[in-house]
């Protein structure tokens, strides 16, 4: 089996009792002492800090930002042009049919687009960013820096004691800004709901930072249990759960993504990868989509569990991707994909748990409303 690797982080995973576990080739941390579900009423409730440095962070570069971000507008169905110096945006790579290849975040930085793209899928994301971009455009992976993620109401106050210009920073703002004496990358952004910041460290640098971070009393230190189970109940997309190469934009509930100067009508329309079926489902609808579900008692209904238009018989009607205990609800919470006549808010369906059919409500997504600062 191959090594797993480990963010500039780990030796501070370990002295603070984390406990680690195998995740798209890194050791990394699912908890800590508090536990999952502290950790995640924490992170609601003031900040929790994160590391997310098996992510990949990628630059591109070209002649100017305009060669840029035409040619990566190749690749995936968003206003890369259009996007202000200083401002970050949701993207998705598309295939050749239509589907979902990774989604990730583009931030435009003056001189150069600065893209993070799933751990799970980065070598590959890499791989075709090279093969259709360079070399025109360069692509070059930034590995001398780790990721972290300060979550919660609280992480505006908490950063804000190490530079006070974040307070000025608004949701999906990029900014270069020192912390504890440290050049950082701050993005006002994060995949919790809450409020709160990504930045990117230099490695010399990321343990000083997150220490001074950890020593405030609003910060602990937070696991992929409790991120998982937040950005669930914030209605956010894991990809190869929610999201893959089979699935359309528009059977995710991503239009809103694929803004109108790439639609069917507007000033760059399409060019990009599967534009005959996103355009199509567009214009004619699908057949499926994904919703939040709300299971009724309190047994969870996981990722797998079919869902079903009646309590008896039938063909199963779609089937639940992701699923847990939401804490901040105090009860199941789950999100799938289900047949088109189903999929509005307040329908009632079944899951099937161990041989049984167990209601659930078709629920409005986030099911916890996000708290970004607009």
């Amino acid at each position: 089996m191959e090594e797993l690797k480990r963010t500039p982080l780990f030796d501070l995973h370990a002295e603070l009792g984390a406990k680690m576990v195998p995740f798209a080739g890194y050791e990394m941390p699912v908890q800590y002492g508090l536990g999952v579900m502290k950790e995640h009423l924490h992170t609601r409730a003031s900040a929790g800090l994160f590391d997310v440095s098996h992510m990949g962070q990628v630059i591109l570069r070209g002649p100017d930002y305009a060669a840029i971000a035409q040619a990566f507008e190749t690749m995936v169905p968003m206003d890369v042009l259009g996007l202000g110096e200083g401002r970050q945006r949701y993207g998705l790579f598309t295939n050749a049919s239509g589907g979902i290849e990774d989604d990730l975040m583009f931030a435009n930085r003056g001189d150069h687009l600065f893209v993070v793209v799933n751990a799970a899928c980065k070598d590959a994301d890499i791989d075709r960013m090279r093969s259709v971009l360079e070399p025109e455009i360069s692509v070059e992976t930034i590995t001398d820096r780790a990721l972290v993620a300060l979550q919660g109401p609280a992480a505006e106050a908490a950063l804000a004691r190490l530079n006070p210009a974040v307070i000025d920073m608004s949701f999906m703002d990029v900014a270069t800004i020192d912390l504890n004496g440290a050049v950082c990358w701050i993005s006002r952004s994060g995949y919790s709901g809450e409020d709160g910041y990504e930045i990117s460290i230099p490695n010399s640098d990321a343990d000083a930072v997150c220490r001074a971070l950890l020593a405030m009393d609003e910060v602990e230190a937070i696991g992929l249990g409790a991120r998982d189970s937040l950005r669930l109940e914030a209605g956010l997309c894991l990809y190869g759960n929610d999201i893959d190469a089979d699935t359309s934009p528009i059977e995710a509930g991503l239009t809103w993504a694929i803004q109108k100067a790439r639609r069917q009508g507007g000033d760059r329309a399409g060019g990009f990868p599967g534009v005959s079926r996103i355009f199509g489902d567009l214009a004619e609808g699908v057949a499926r989509k994904r919703v939040g579900l709300s299971p009724q008692g309190r047994a969870p209904m996981r990722a797998g569990t079919q869902l079903f238009a009646a309590a008896d018989g039938g063909d199963p009607i779609g089937e639940v991707t992701s699923g847990g205990f939401g804490p901040t609800l105090n009860g199941p919470v789950a999100m799938g994909y289900v047949g088109s006549a189903q999929a509005a808010v307040g329908t009632e369906i079944f899951g099937e748990v161990r041989g049984k059919r167990m209601p659930v409500t078709v629920a409005k997504m986030p099911l916890v409303p996000a708290n970004f600062k607009r």
